[in-house]
């Protein structure tokens, strides 16, 4: 049992968790669109609902961390419809291949991504996973996201939901995109500044999905959020003492609203999450506050 599949694993913290893995012994065997090419490529078409159940069998757990970027580009319809496709039919199409499965072949474990995103707009509420899902796109997306994993569920696996914020590495996410920015010395609020934004070091999210695999009887939501959620204002502060540039451009919420549409609600909008579970959990962060995930970052 120390095989472990994952889904979205040249993404960023799929391509994280692999390393740190691998680094520890584990054999990892990496679900695929194409077809595979070696003995620890597995194919699947999260699209089209499809998963060669065979390649999970005798995994200790499944990593689902598959999914178009939800911030890579402008919402259109199109692109809403290709998030939810990859999230939901992907996820329901894993959790049936799991369920297939012989008893004593099934995973022990099936760790799904989510989102903070599920809680919407929260403002200066601070919220936990005992929180209700908020309106709009995101937590729409969320609640059918995480809800498709029921047949897994269903089947005596213990399931968890990740629900991860902002990223701070600078290789991808909203944070591969500020970091050149700010370097170059353009960096600046968004909007009036005064939106929280739920940070997780990228270092943290690896240790935090290996807590969740390894610590029996863990199951359900998860916020993946350091203890300290800060404002756009105060991260625009930290980036500019962590890389000593300057920081005096500011985007005005017309401006992104034009230029990112729907999706600039989600850039404006705040997100007051806190990480109440895991650390019950017994979990601890390395990079608790936003300064020391810059600059582990950097």
């Amino acid at each position: 049992m120390r095989r472990i599949a994952v889904t979205g694993a040249s993404g960023l913290i799929g391509s994280a968790l692999v390393r740190s893995l691998t680094a520890d012994g584990y054999e990892v065997v990496r679900l695929v669109r194409r077809a595979p090419r070696s003995a620890d490529e597995v194919h699947w078409d999260p699209e089209g609902g499809d998963v060669d159940a065979a390649g999970l069998a005798g995994c200790h757990a499944v990593v689902n961390l598959a999914g178009a970027g939800v911030g890579n580009r402008r919402w259109t319809e199109a692109y809403k419809q290709r998030i939810r496709a990859g999230r939901v039919h992907g996820t329901a199409a894993l959790a049936r291949a799991i369920a297939s499965l012989d008893e004593r072949d099934r995973p022990r474990v099936f760790v799904n991504g989510s989102a903070i995103g599920y809680y919407g707009e929260t403002g200066d509420r601070a919220v936990d996973e005992s929180a209700p899902a908020g309106e709009g796109f995101l937590p729409e997306l969320c609640v059918e996201w995480e809800g498709a994993a029921s047949p897994a569920q269903e089947a005596g696996v213990r399931t968890v939901f990740t629900r991860t914020g902002l990223v701070v590495s600078r290789h991808g996410g909203a944070w591969g995109r500020l970091f050149p920015l700010f370097r170059a010395g353009l960096g600046g609020r968004m909007g009036d500044g005064r939106q929280f934004w739920s940070f997780v070091a990228l270092h943290d999210e690896v240790a935090a999905i290996r807590h969740l695999i390894d610590t029996d009887g863990l199951s359900g939501p998860f916020n993946l959020t350091a203890p300290n959620p800060v404002t756009n204002r105060e991260i625009t502060a930290a980036m500019g003492r962590v890389l000593h540039r300057p920081t005096l451009f500011a985007v005005p919420a017309p401006v992104l609203r034009t230029v990112l549409g729907e999706m600039a609600g989600d850039v404006l909008g705040s997100a007051r999450v806190l990480p109440t579970r895991l650390l019950e959990s017994g979990f601890r962060f390395a990079f608790p506050e936003i300064e020391g995930a810059i600059r582990a970052a950097r």
